[in-house]
């Protein structure tokens, strides 16, 4: 199948390494497109909850496709969030078309694009880690929880549901927290005179133009790969909302994700990194 062409692709919140992820669905969806420019807004790894005994194969190839790109002279940039915050240590550091940022301004065609993964807004995040800490391991195992209900669920003819969408969407403090959130990113980047603002971290995908007093600004949110399956796509001047589960070629099964789904066991896995980090560090590939 044809790769659809991308100026940017933003994708959040992914949550490599845990029960969570979908990460056989994001590696279809990135085989599906060739983009030019990768941002990576936040929480790509999840270093919080990161467990040596669990690391799918499908995990690995979603890292390696990424260092397949870099190689290849596709810009990549990681911007660090909350569940990978060990890696704000090595922000500013480059390697090839690579780099860790905290946050980032791009120009899209005359437009600005004022680019971070939105940590920085939760009030939790900033004087309560372990309280978000411990509400990433429920969080996680609600996951766990929901795909044991929706196998049940599809054993008795029934359709797909999810546990923690609804409770979010049904209380009313989360609802404030997520427009909160956005109006705070609105209002910042209209300060600041962007044109968009692009966030990942509340697993809320949105495109919206967001009007104050002071002006106006187009919010965007990348939404995440654990319940959502979104991305948001740049191409030719206009932003799209990606979602996986809409996408009809996805459906039809026409791109193979090969090998079983097995865990790694932990020498191999470092083994494999070590082995893709060397072969995008070594000088013919620079």
């Amino acid at each position: 199948m044809k790769k659809r062409p991308v100026d940017i692709v933003v994708i959040s919140d992914v949550h490599l390494g845990t029960y969570g992820c979908h990460a056989k669905e994001l590696l279809k969806y990135l085989k599906s497109i060739k983009p030019e420019q990768v941002v990576l807004n936040g929480d790509i790894i999840d270093i919080w909850q990161f467990s040596k005994r669990y690391w799918p194969k499908s995990h690995m190839k979603v890292i390696k496709l990424i260092m397949e790109w870099i190689t290849k002279g596709v810009k990549v940039y990681y911007i660090t969030g909350n569940h990978d915050e060990m890696l704000r240590k090595f922000v500013g550091f480059r390697l090839g078309s690579f780099s860790i940022e905290n946050k980032i301004v791009l120009d899209l065609h005359g437009k600005k694009a004022w680019m971070f993964h939105g940590d920085v807004f939760d009030v939790t995040m900033q004087h309560s880690k372990w309280i978000a800490k411990l509400g990433a391991m429920g969080y996680d195992f609600l996951i766990l929880l929901n795909s044991g209900v929706n196998y049940l669920s599809k054993q008795m003819g029934r359709g797909r549901v999810s546990m923690s969408k609804r409770i979010k969407n049904g209380v009313k403090s989360a609802i404030k927290f997520i427009g909160d959130f956005e109006k705070t990113a609105a209002d910042i980047a209209i300060e600041k005179e962007f044109d968009f603002v692009v966030c990942g971290h509340i697993h809320q995908p949105q495109i919206r133009q967001i009007k104050t007093p002071k002006g106006t600004v187009m919010y965007l949110n990348s939404g995440d790969w654990i319940e959502n399956l979104t991305a948001l796509e740049y191409y030719k001047g206009e932003w799209e909302l990606y979602q996986f589960n809409e996408d009809a070629r996805m459906k039809a099964n026409d791109i193979e994700v090969s090998e079983a789904d097995e865990a790694l066991e932990k020498n191999i896995l470092f083994e494999r990194l070590l082995e893709e980090f060397n072969s995008i560090s070594s000088p013919e590939r620079l």
